[in-house]
């Protein structure tokens, strides 16, 4: 079983940024693809950013591409997500997800989920 836990969330003004952690315990992540994915109110689901389990290769939505970096420390179990220039759009609850196989953008193919950490951004 694997757990994860979420932080750095808050609250930021457009053009801001953040940081978002991803804590992950029960299994050692270097063995996980990691993924984050967001949910705003009334929306689905949607994918953000994948890192593959050695952190060499990355995987972005278009809407975040260039803004967002997703990374991952495994020495320390943990995956990041920096959000620069965050827009107003970018409101949500980010989720941090983990899969043992190779990175998948799709939400229903992730295994373990956090509980979440939310982004609200003022325009």
């Amino acid at each position: 079983q694997v757990q994860l836990v979420e932080s750095g969330g808050g609250l930021v003004q457009a053009g801001g940024s953040l940081r978002l952690s991803c804590a992950a315990s029960g299994r050692t992540v270097s063995s996980l693809t990691m993924g984050w994915f967001r949910q705003a109110p009334g929306k689905e689901r949607e994918f953000v950013a994948v890192i593959n389990k050695s952190g060499g290769s990355t995987y972005y939505a278009d809407s975040v591409k260039g803004r967002f970096t997703i990374s991952r420390d495994n020495a320390k179990n943990t995956v990041y997500l920096q959000l620069n220039s965050l827009e107003f759009d970018d409101t949500a609850v980010y989720y941090c997800a983990a899969r043992p196989f190779g990175p998948d953008t799709a939400w229903r193919g992730y295994n373990y989920w956090g509980q979440g950490t939310q982004v609200t951004v003022s325009s």
